[in-house]
């Protein structure tokens, strides 16, 4: 019976635009790449490169943030100065607040800790480019919020 479905697959694999060298059999096997591994500054500067193209836009500075908030970790300081002056070279003010917003949710629990050393390090940066931060601009609080009824 498998050696059926293997040879169906085959033929169907033939005819479909799925290149045969990347399908092994009727199961996958997860291989490692062996390939090259990206150091931490090597990461860096492709992203600080990536956000310092003089021609980017608005899809493109998406796409970054996206990926770089997709990843388990805490973007460096200069990567989020970077994509602050991107923001400010495609003049969308409201991009750059939600980029802190999102940099400041991925400290995680260590928010205390990291997000103030963040923001320290970006504030040159912020002043430059007359950005405010979440807090400053009351994000950080509900608009709405009523009182709880527990403490009336």
């Amino acid at each position: 019976m498998l050696r059926s479905v293997t040879g169906n697959l085959a033929n169907v694999l033939k005819r479909s635009l799925v290149p045969t060298v990347r399908v092994n059999g009727a199961f996958q096997v997860r291989k490692s790449h062996g390939g090259p591994v990206e150091s931490d500054e090597e990461f860096d500067c492709r992203y600080e490169q990536f956000f310092n193209r003089p021609d980017i836009d608005g899809w493109e500075i998406r796409k970054g943030m996206n990926d770089l908030c997709g990843m388990d970790l805490v973007p460096d300081p200069k990567i989020i100065r970077a994509a602050l002056h991107a923001c400010r070279r495609v003049n969308d003010y409201s991009l750059a607040v939600r980029f802190i917003e999102a940099c400041k949710d991925k400290c995680g629990s260590k928010q205390s800790e990291i997000y103030p050393y963040i923001i320290q390090e970006i504030r040159p940066t912020l002043t430059e480019l007359g950005i405010e931060t979440p807090e400053e601009l009351g994000y950080d609080k509900p608009e709405l919020a009523l009182e709880s009824v527990y403490e009336m």
